[in-house]
Order: C-alpha cells, then sequence, then structure tokens
C-alpha cells in the first residue's frame, strides 16, 4: 500500500499594484501619475483628484527606495538640533517632521549640544549619509560654516539671519520679545525688575537682555545692574541664579527669566524661600513651552512659533529640492501671552 502524500496548498500569487494600475484606475498616462508623485509638474485638480483616489482604492504603495535609485536622492532630510530632551527644540523637529509628511521625504535627527565642533562635525555626517538638505535648528555654527554646508546641499537654518544660494533663514526678532517681557511688567507698575539672562554667547540671549533694556530706556526708568544675573536657558540655571538675586540684598519686584526652562527653576528657587507667584515677585518667560500653560499659577511668557517655524522650514527644503509647488509658510512674530505669573505692583 502507498503512502498517502500530504497535500501541498496551492499560493495564490500575490497581487502588486503598479503605477500602470493607478493611471488605468484614474483614466491618465503613468507619465501623470509619476508628475504627481514626485510634484515636479503642476497637474490639473480633476487629475489629481482621480490618482489621488485610485491610490486609495488600490491601496498603492510608490517605491521611494526605487525612485530614490533613478534621481539619485536618498529621499532623507537631514536636521541638526540641539538638545532632543528640550520641548522647544522639539517643536520645531515636529513642526518639520508634519511639514515632510505625504512628500516620500523622511528626517534624520542628530543633536549639537551647543557644542560647535560638535554641531560641525554632526552636520559634516549627514552631508557624508547624503541627506538631500540639511535642516539646522539653532546652533552655535558660524555663518561661514552654515555658507559652506549650503554649497553643497540646500540649508534651512533659525535663529539667525543669514542668505546665501541654496540657503534660506528663519528669525524670530528676539530682541522685540526681550522687549515686550519688560514692557509688560513696567505696564504693571513695576520698577525693580530683575533679568535672569541666558549664555552671552549666544545671540538669542543678547538679543533679549538688549530688548530688556531698550524697554526701560523708552519708559525712562533706570537699569540697577545688580539686578542682572547670568543664567543657562536651563532650569538648574535658573534656580541658582533666583538664589543669587535673593542672597543679593537688592529688593526687586518681578523677574525677565531668559526662557521657560529658566522660569521653571527661578519658581523653585521662590517657593523654597516662601515666597508666592505673583504676589512676592511677578515672572515672565520666554518661548512658551507646553508646561508653561499648567504650572502654578501657568506662566506669563513671550510665545515663539517654533512648531510653525519647523513647517516652514520643511517647505523651503522641499521647494529647493523641487519636490512640491506653492508659497513659502509664513512664520508668526513672537507675542506676548499674558497669564496669572504677573500682577499689578
Amino acid at each position: 500500500m502507498k503512502p498517502i502524500s500530504p497535500s501541498v496548498p496551492t499560493r495564490t500569487p500575490r497581487t502588486v499594484t503598479t503605477l500602470r494600475d493607478v493611471a488605468r484606475l484614474a483614466g491618465v498616462s503613468p507619465a501623470t501619475v509619476s508628475r504627481i508623485l514626485n510634484g515636479t509638474a503642476i497637474v490639473a485638480d480633476d487629475k489629481r483628484q482621480a490618482v489621488e483616489a485610485a491610490i486609495a482604492q488600490l491601496g498603492f504603495k510608490p517605491n521611494l527606495s526605487a525612485r530614490g535609485l533613478r534621481s539619485g536622492s536618498s529621499m532623507t532630510i537631514g536636521v541638526l538640533t540641539q538638545e532632543l530632551e528640550s520641548p522647544h527644540f522639539t517643536a520645531a523637529v515636529k513642526g518639520i517632521d508634519e511639514g515632510l509628511l505625504g512628500s516620500g521625504y523622511a528626517p534624520i535627527v542628530v543633536p549639537g549640544h551647543w557644542n560647535p565642533d560638535e554641531e560641525n562635525e554632526r552636520a559634516r555626517l549627514l552631508i557624508s549619509r547624503h541627506v538631500d538638505a540639511l535642516a539646522i535648528v539653532g546652533g552655535s555654527l558660524s555663518d561661514d560654516q552654515v555658507l559652506e554646508f549650503a554649497s553643497q546641499l540646500p540649508v534651512a537654518i533659525t535663529g539667525r539671519t543669514l542668505t546665501g544660494e541654496r540657503l534660506v533663514s528663519f528669525d524670530i526678532d528676539q530682541r522685540e520679545g526681550g522687549r515686550l517681557a519688560a514692557e509688560h511688567l513696567i505696564a504693571l507698575g513695576h520698577r525693580q525688575i530683575a533679568q535672569i539672562t541666558g549664555l552671552a554667547q549666544q545671540r538669542d540671549a543678547r538679543e533679549r537682555a538688549e530688548g530688556f533694556m531698550l524697554a526701560h530706556a523708552q519708559a525712562g526708568l533706570p537699569v540697577d545692574p545688580r539686578l542682572i544675573v547670568q543664567g543657562n536657558f536651563e532650569e538648574q540655571g535658573g534656580e541658582d541664579a533666583m538664589n543669587r538675586l535673593l542672597d543679593g540684598g537688592v529688593p526687586f519686584t518681578a523677574v525677565v527669566c531668559a526662557n521657560d526652562q529658566t522660569l521653571f527653576g527661578a519658581r523653585l528657587a521662590l517657593m523654597r524661600r516662601g515666597l508666592r507667584v505673583p504676589e512676592d515677585v511677578s515672572l515672565v518667560g520666554f518661548d512658551d513651552l507646553p508646561p508653561a500653560r499648567y504650572m502654578t499659577p501657568p506662566v506669563t511668557t513671550v510665545r515663539q512659533p517654533m512648531f510653525d517655524m519647523g513647517l516652514a522650514v520643511a517647505a523651503a527644503l522641499l521647494r529647493a529640492l523641487g519636490a512640491v509647488p506653492g508659497r513659502p509658510v509664513t512664520v508668526p512674530p513672537a507675542t506676548l501671552i499674558v497669564r496669572e505669573s504677573t500682577c499689578r505692583r
């Protein structure tokens, strides 16, 4: 008796949807589908909608690797930021990521830790990995270094005003932001206003400090140099700076902090000394980080639109790469957000 051979199930070949399938269903040419996917030409809205509907119906997934090989593109955008754990920089990176959605490009994010040598090394590393463009969020690279990178690939940078071929920059008026913060306290009747600055070597810290001085000059008020202490843009620096102010013996009723993280540390120092915010000391921050609205009390601060700036960076780089048509994204100016950490004197 012959052994019974087990039956082998027949496998149905997997159907792969092709670009031609999409074209056939949409009633357009394969070339039109390709142009829509690559963003290389303006296509009539009815054809675009038909192609998008066909892609959705068929579940078509473009072969980005093949497209990259054909074009010599890696389909990646290098993003050099400073601190991965900082909500300030995270907001900008999120904006870049969202701005790239649907483009076929993916971000590769590396930190520079506010170290010029490390920033330079990380930027060169990204370029050596053949990213198609480079986004630089803040940092302390020199203008010459940024221009050198822009000679090799499209670059968008935040936190400075710089022009060059294949280079676009986005900046917020830091001086105006510092002025708004101090002006708000002056309008509330405060006359003994302290300032916790950021690191002197960073341009945004210097310009915010200049805005603080400008608001006093416009109001005809003197500034006591003993009430200006340096922080480092971090919570511990804010706590240490506030303790130095309190130990200095010079009375003050309000403090302009270099950023929200500085304010969070300063707020802790005041609480440990038994001082109330804003009844004893009013506080103003800078950035409008997500925790600012949930502090006790919620924080008055100058809002930097970092997420919008990230969107603008992504749009600028995609345009530079010929990936999308359209107008630039407009970045709103810095604005004062008044909450409950300040009160009338």
